[in-house]
């Protein structure tokens, strides 16, 4: 009798281990837009499954050896054609690898020395001053930065400014060189909408594989038709393409525009001209744009080469990422409507200033995406797919907490758009969390002397998601803002692996939420050692919001920052004009030496109505 069943229980685990594998992930179908027009700039002088069952014999302590890995993805049986939604199988197993205690929170700092502040400036903002002059920006600042041999590039919200970095061109770093200028300035010559609608929600990279500076700005404004106007995609719809919009494209290479520094008077003038021109713009009834320069060398003052895209659905909240086979950038419908698209544009073609195309899926009912981002210059496996991740919960829904992060392998094909495919997603199990602020766009962080709380974006992943590989060992790094037991909030961050099979497993966790307060918005990076670190804002009640940075060492204890806390910048004064606070902050990998990281974030000066940010640089050692 025992060995009998014994035997059926074995021929269950193959059945059920092949369904799973076989239904675990959703492949949608690909929308395949063609660039509108390209050219070279001159230079810039569901399974939800009912298996409590089954739980009950994978809890059995002779069964408890086998990995629940080979449970779900067994190749045994791979036949079965039920489409699916989702694979978010939820078991309690005492053999997983991870701390399922549901108590992840550190309250306290860390023992190590804390990061090593090596540079600190102010950025754009309040106080800046450049060889064009001086700006006022918008809320939020949609902060980012790139960190190239000898430049730092910044983009905040619609313009963009070009620092020094200390090396072998410059003797030190934050020289303003560049700036500010509108972000579109790049797309000088160009024509149509990406030259003519100076955008915010830019986002600047700097691809560390190709020595290149990357540009993504989206358009918000519908454009005119064109003769034959692309339909918006849905969620596993059938492909797409995209027509080309303007036949004479590349055309000639325009000479660069350098912004004059004008007088007082002179741009009051021309502001109010920009100002009656936007009043008198209006939505034409076509697409959307996303806009890409790719610089030719590793001169952020060279030239450009410039594409155009359509999007047929509103771009929102870009998040560019860089991988070896393409340029990933996810962005949102809407705040309204639960819909994002995972795109990718063909980085080769890119570099080589060829004609290039874009893929895009539309994926419906998830949270905002992250693409990985490579850090470093050790590449992944060859054709290895792009992770992408999202929090769980749905803020629209009133869903504002969950126990899993999930993913999808995102596999691109340039030669046959039908064999890409977005393959998930599926559910890694984490601790439990619960959205700092009920999400995004809500009144949450206190501050001094003020009733206005500012916004925490807790709903979402954080830029950037970061990937990378030492050796055999391929790390992804996630942050998020979460709800804390003091009542305050806190950085979830996450340290997953990709195993030999491709598949994402967690590896460790953490809430870092030292003596209460908030800390929020955060970014992270991992140096070319595999140490871990963390910027983020800082603030509360008693405290101004500024900028803290901290870190864990390869090989510490898991799930613990181990590092203590850097304060790159102590806010002055407190925001009240609006709840909006950055959108995001954003780190950057040093390539000259693999080990710096940089990160950018809001602060207030004392007296100031408005944001400044601060830049910097920090190292990690033992």
């Amino acid at each position: 009798m025992r060995k009998s069943s014994f035997a059926i229980i074995i021929i269950i685990f193959i059945v059920l281990s092949g369904f799973i594998k076989s239904e675990r992930a959703r492949i949608l179908e690909v929308q395949v837009n063609h660039n509108i027009k390209f050219d070279q700039s001159p230079r810039l002088s569901s399974i939800v499954g009912n298996l409590d069952s089954f739980t009950t014999i994978l809890n059995q302590s002779w069964f408890g050896n086998i990995l629940l890995d080979e449970y779900l993805f067994s190749q045994s049986i791979s036949n079965s054609n039920t489409k699916i939604n989702s694979t978010q199988v939820n078991i309690k197993y005492e053999s997983l690898d991870f701390e399922e205690s549901e108590n992840v929170e550190q309250n306290f700092f860390g023992e190590k020395p804390s990061p090593e502040l090596v540079h600190s400036f102010d950025g754009l903002g309040v106080g800046f001053n450049g060889p064009q002059g001086v700006t006022e920006l918008r809320n939020p600042s949609d902060n980012s930065i790139a960190v190239g041999p000898d430049h730092i590039v910044q983009i905040v919200n619609s313009r963009m400014a070009v620092f020094s970095k200390k090396g072998n061109k410059y003797d030190s770093t934050g020289i303003v060189l560049y700036g500010p200028v509108e972000t579109s300035n790049v797309f000088k010559g160009f024509g149509g909408p990406c030259e003519k609608m100076n955008n915010g929600d830019a986002v600047a990279r700097y691809d560390q594989l190709a020595d290149r500076w990357l540009i993504v700005m989206p358009i918000f404004r519908r454009v005119s038709p064109l003769e034959n106007e692309p339909i918006p995609g849905k969620s596993g719809g059938q492909a797409s393409q995209s027509i080309i919009g303007n036949i004479l494209q590349p055309g000639e290479a325009w000479k660069l525009n350098i912004p004059q520094l004008l007088s007082a008077e002179e741009k009051a003038k021309l502001n109010a001209i920009r100002r009656q021109s936007f009043r008198s713009q209006k939505n034409e009834g076509g697409s959307y744009r996303m806009c890409y320069a790719v610089s030719s060398s590793s001169d952020p003052f060279g030239s450009y080469y410039r594409y155009e895209f359509v999007r047929p659905l509103f771009p929102d909240y870009p998040r560019p990422a860089v991988w070896p086979d393409g340029y990933y950038v996810p962005t949102s419908t809407g705040d309204n409507i639960i819909q994002k698209h995972a795109a990718v544009v063909d980085r080769a073609k890119m570099l080589e200033g060829k004609p290039a195309t874009e893929q895009i899926f539309i994926v419906d009912d998830v949270n905002f995406l992250n693409n990985a981002d490579l850090d470093g210059k050790q590449l992944p496996p060859v054709g290895a797919p792009n992770i992408v991740m999202a929090t769980g919960g749905s803020q629209l829904n009133n869903v504002m907490e969950d126990d899993g992060i999930y993913y999808w392998k995102f596999f691109v094909n340039w030669e046959d758009a039908g064999k890409s495919r977005l393959e998930g997603p599926v559910k890694i199990p984490v601790a439990p969390y619960h959205y700092l602020g009920e999400g995004q766009l809500t009144k949450c962080i206190p501050q001094p002397g003020t009733d206005t709380r500012l916004d925490a974006q807790g709903d979402k992943i954080m830029a950037r998601l970061v990937y990378r590989r030492i050796g055999k060992q391929q790390s992804i790094v996630a942050v998020h803002s979460v709800k804390t037991s003091s009542g305050g909030g806190g950085v979830r961050w996450y340290e997953f692996r990709i195993k030999k099979n491709g598949d994402v497993k967690l590896f460790q966790q953490g809430t870092y939420a030292p003596e209460g307060n908030y800390r929020w918005m955060a970014s992270p990076a991992i140096d070319a050692s595999g140490n871990i670190a963390i910027g983020y804002s800082f603030g509360g009640g008693d405290y101004f919001p500024g900028q803290r940075f901290t870190g864990q060492l390869a090989g510490d204890k898991k799930g613990i920052m181990t590092l203590g806390e850097t304060i790159l910048v102590d806010g002055q004064a407190s925001q009240t004009n609006t709840l909006r606070w950055e959108d995001y902050t954003q780190t950057a990998i040093d390539p000259s030496d693999d080990m710096t990281i940089w990160y950018v974030g809001d602060y207030l000066k004392k007296g100031a109505e408005n944001y400044s940010t601060r830049i910097g640089a920090f190292k990690l050692s033992k």
